[in-house]
């Protein structure tokens, strides 16, 4: 038996009028978290100069060009000819997701029907990108968090994503509201929440929540960043140690006692 059979697979199509190069390497392995990318292609006019920076990531990341001429000036034939290849793979029945690479709102539809159809759709790309095609997706990742660091031009101009700081954390209000919501939703009656239950009500929640957009590697470091929340440590009948969060109780400040003869 294959050692990838019981993987996930994937179709990866990349736009790549609307795509980063460079951020090719960190996105496949972002993919090789979730499974195996078994079909990968990129869609552009490879007669122009403009698509130069992807042609030495083809070879080398077995991605297969595929070949669109602009027919009409304005007009995007490169998202006709992705949507088509994706709903022959789709009728196909061979994979269990698609990873749809571009800052494009045009894909919002196809990611709609393929999730209607019982697939995984994973988007990448810019935070320029419309909340339509974020919304419409499974996981959404930003692209600037996966630039690599390398000479390119391209990548030198990438915007970084600089870590924030409690404060600017906790004056984050829509962040605030979700991170309170995921702990509230499984919590206790005491209002404690097992920290592993968080990530997947945000990810149902928010398609494009991701740690690193904040400057974080893991959710749990996002958590202890903000500041508003205590801990405990709870130990498992295999004594494996869990942890467990709620947001910081807030103390009650005794009133004064009023004596009889002063009322």
């Amino acid at each position: 038996m294959s050692p990838h059979s019981e993987q996930p697979r994937f179709a990866v199509l990349i736009d790549a009028d609307n795509a980063q190069a460079s951020a090719i390497v960190t996105l496949l392995g972002e993919i090789a978290k979730y499974g195996i990318a078994s079909i990968k292609r990129a869609y552009g006019d490879w007669t122009t100069s403009r698509l130069n920076s992807w042609k030495n990531m083809l070879n080398e990341h077995a991605i297969q060009p595929v070949q669109q001429f602009g027919y009409t000036s304005g007009k995007n034939s490169t998202d006709a000819a992705l949507i088509i290849d994706a709903m022959d793979l789709l009728y196909a029945g061979r994979l269990n997701g698609f990873c749809l690479v571009s800052s494009d709102s045009d894909f919002t539809r196809l990611a709609t029907r393929l999730r209607e159809s019982g697939m995984t759709v994973m988007g990448f790309g810019e935070k320029k990108t419309p909340r339509a095609f974020v919304g419409a997706c499974d996981k959404f990742v930003y692209t600037e968090i996966l630039v690599t660091s390398d000479d390119s031009t391209e990548a030198a101009s990438a915007p970084t994503v600089s870590r924030k700081s409690g404060k600017e954390l906790r004056s984050d209000s829509t962040l605030g509201k979700l991170l309170r919501a995921a702990v509230m939703s499984s919590a206790d009656e005491d209002g404690w929440c097992y920290v592993g239950r968080i990530g997947s009500y945000i990810a149902n929640q928010a398609p494009d929540f991701d740690p690193r957009n904040y400057g974080y590697s893991k959710l749990s470091q996002l958590l202890a960043a903000t500041e508003v929340f205590e801990t405990q440590s709870r130990a498992t009948k295999s004594g494996q140690a869990q942890k467990y969060l709620r947001p910081i109780q807030s103390k009650k400040v005794a009133k004064p006692k009023v004596r009889a003869d002063e009322a």
